[in-house]
């Protein structure tokens, strides 16, 4: 079955970085194109990042732009999120996800806190 593995989170201080990784199996993974969303304490789902079934076409939240990078190995069925200059406010629990069909797969999350 389709499984989502997210890991790679933890807490950083502000400024810092953290590398996401997204372990997908159950699917043929090369063939879709998958994000990243995520979701701070009490507030919903926002979209972070996208990227298409080859890799070469990325697409950024505004917040996230020059600061993430989406990027995914199809020969390792792995999606990645490299997180720079991170802030407070990026603090959430971050999840990677596609749709196949028309339903929505989503991991259980990875839990990323920026603080000092």
């Amino acid at each position: 079955q389709v499984r989502l593995v997210e890991s790679g989170g933890g807490l950083v201080q502000p400024g810092g970085s953290l590398r996401l990784s997204c372990a997908a199996s159950g699917f043929t993974f090369s063939r879709y194109s998958m994000s990243w969303v995520r979701q701070a304490p009490g507030k919903g789902l926002e979209w972070v990042s996208s990227t298409n079934s080859g890799g070469g076409s990325k697409t950024y939240t505004d917040s996230v732009k020059g600061r993430f990078t989406i990027s995914r190995d199809n020969a390792k069925n792995t999606l990645y999120l490299q997180m720079n200059s991170l802030k407070p406010e990026d603090t959430a629990v971050y999840y990677c996800t596609f749709t196949m069909s028309t339903t929505n797969y989503r991991g259980q999350g990875t839990q990323v806190t920026v603080s000092s």
